[in-house]
C-alpha cells in the first residue's frame, strides 16, 4: 500500500496526521506542497485548498481524519 502525505511546513494538522500514522505503525511518504510545484498542482486539482491532503489505495482526502487513518490500519 502507498500513502503520500501532502503538507506544508508548521502545520498543525498535518502534523497530527503524520503522529496517528506512526502511531499505528503505517508507513507513509511526505511531499512539501511549499517545494514541489507539480505535487501542490496535483491536490489542487483534486480539488482541494488545505494541507494535508493524504492519498492512499486509490483514495483521498483532506484535514486531519482520524476515522480514515483508522480504516488504513485494519
Amino acid at each position: 500500500m502507498s500513502i503520500i502525505v501532502y503538507s506544508k511546513p508548521a502545520c498543525v494538522q498535518c502534523t497530527a496526521t503524520t503522529r496517528a500514522l506512526d502511531a499505528k505503525g503505517i508507513s507513509y511518504d511526505v511531499v512539501d506542497l511549499t517545494e514541489d510545484t507539480t505535487a501542490l498542482t496535483r491536490v489542487t486539482e483534486m480539488g482541494y485548498r488545505q494541507a494535508p491532503v493524504v492519498e492512499a489505495n486509490g483514495e483521498h482526502w483532506s484535514g486531519f481524519r482520524p476515522d480514515m487513518i483508522a480504516r488504513l490500519a485494519s
